[in-house]
């Protein structure tokens, strides 16, 4: 991602409510925190580097100025669009004084969701959202329909995911397969990814559900990787692994049916 572009403009303020995960971690009532996304200059336009601003106070709406590193970075930034099919996991620069930017950019017009994703210090990990409208001609919105089998070909691997329940409310172990698509063996020497063997997202179908995963064994290099989680309530979840392999990201996202 590109960090240049530090035209000051105005822009309306979106306040962040919170859909907090109910992952394997205590969350902070989102309601203690606030985020405002703002674009420099007023609003985005597709294809076009802008600013982002996302300023995070506390509920008398202080800045929050103590953050804990959460996988190696003070703030993600989750960004999807209606219907899933764009993914974009970014790292803004804090700033101070609550303030965090990154320039990014938009491949399509529409309404895209923005989670931030922090730790507050001596808090608990919290997300806060909001839906942003960027200008700009829409793609076609695709269905969110569940996967017949879970195996993707990304990046020249092959990714099984497994899930041990897909029952709401259960303990869920999610252990992805990575495996060289032309040889067939399990990639064995995966490199850390933010910290730990992969990253991993959850959001359900409408977006309103951000999850929590934990990885079980950070330090493993595959070619299995496991994940533990929850799914809060029946219905359809898409699920992004991230893994780095050879110095490189790859993104993996299956779709699930939870009932």
């Amino acid at each position: 991602m590109a960090h240049e572009g530090h035209d000051q403009g105005s822009a309306a303020e979106h306040t962040g409510g919170g859909h907090g995960g109910h992952g394997a971690d205590r969350q902070t009532p989102s309601d203690n925190f606030k985020a405002s996304f703002a674009f420099a200059s007023g609003g985005a336009k597709a294809n076009e580097n802008k600013e982002l601003t996302i300023q995070i106070t506390d509920k008398a709406g202080k800045p929050v100025n103590d953050f804990q590193v959460s996988h190696e970075k003070l703030l993600h930034l989750i960004i999807v669009n209606r219907d899933l099919s764009v993914f974009n996991h970014i790292h803004p620069d804090f700033k101070g004084n609550g303030k965090f930017t990154v320039t990014t950019s938009f491949p399509a017009g529409g309404d895209y969701k923005l989670f931030a994703d922090f730790v507050p210090n001596g808090g608990a990990s919290t997300t806060l959202s909001e839906w942003v409208k960027v200008e700009g001609k829409e793609g076609e919105h695709a269905a969110i329909t569940p996967d017949s089998k879970l195996v993707k070909d990304v990046d020249g691997k092959t990714i099984e995911l497994a899930l041990s329940s897909t029952k709401p409310k259960e303990d869920v172990t999610l252990t992805f397969d990575i495996l060289d698509t032309q040889t067939k063996k399990g990639i064995n020497n995966l490199e850390p990814y933010l910290g730990a063997v992969g990253h991993v997202v959850i959001l359900s179908a409408d977006a309103e559900q951000y999850i929590h995963v934990h990885p079980i064994d950070e330090k493993a290099t595959g070619p299995k990787a496991q994940f533990a989680t929850s799914f809060p309530k029946s219905g359809t979840y898409k699920i992004w692994g991230q893994f780095q392999h050879q110095g490189k990201v790859f993104t993996v996202p299956f779709v699930v049916e939870v009932k």
